[in-house]
């Protein structure tokens, strides 16, 4: 299946897909070079266009924009760290799983992780008008209902008993790896605008 009808079913028939997705084979190469590495850029570029060319408005100072080669720093740095931590998260899926009596399967983890950050990934586009960012962290927060159909598929033959809490343990470890980024991300701009870099 390409990439825009995969997104695509996975955005508006995710019960149906997960059934296609656990049948399918997907090597984890596979999902990250063909699906996770493209959609991951829509945000990214977004990003840099909210940041660079619109700017955000900034009550007592006007609009605000990042300089070029900051914003394509922060494109790139984005990327790489959105990317890493869709990895981490379909490994704590993985690990996760006998803790729930589910089986551990790192394919299937990963296609958990990858296929449920679909909405973020697409609803990045938003970024694009700073103004916009609600919709794009309201995209994100249907990830988590995709998942939780991912779950319950089931995708680690999860029980159904069992679902919630492997579902709640996994978003709470998806918020960590998210603020951390944040932080990190945040962090790297603030120390490179006060040393003038």
């Amino acid at each position: 299946m390409d990439l825009v009808s995969r997104a695509q079913a996975i955005i508006l028939k995710p019960k149906e897909e997960w059934v296609k997705i656990k049948g399918e084979p997907a090597p984890v190469t596979q999902l990250f070079t063909s699906y996770a590495a493209v959609l991951a850029l829509i945000p990214a570029i977004a990003q840099f266009i909210g940041y660079a060319l619109i700017g955000t408005r900034v009550l007592t100072f006007g609009v605000i924009r990042m300089n070029i080669g900051s914003a394509l720093l922060r494109m790139v740095l984005y990327y790489i760290f959105a990317l890493a931590s869709v990895y981490v998260f379909g490994l704590v899926i993985n690990a996760l799983a006998p803790s729930f009596g589910s089986k551990q399967n790192a394919e299937n983890a990963m296609k958990l992780a990858v296929y449920s950050m679909t909405p973020a990934w697409v609803g990045g586009i938003f970024y694009a008008i700073p103004a916009l960012w609600i919709l794009a962290t309201l995209a994100s927060l249907y990830g988590i209902y995709i998942l939780y159909l991912g779950f319950a598929t089931p995708m680690m033959d999860t029980a159904k008993d069992k679902v919630v809490g492997y579902l709640v343990v996994s978003f709470i470890v998806m918020i960590v790896l998210t603020v951390v980024v944040g932080l990190i991300l945040s962090a790297l701009f603030v120390v490179g605008s006060v040393s003038g870099l």
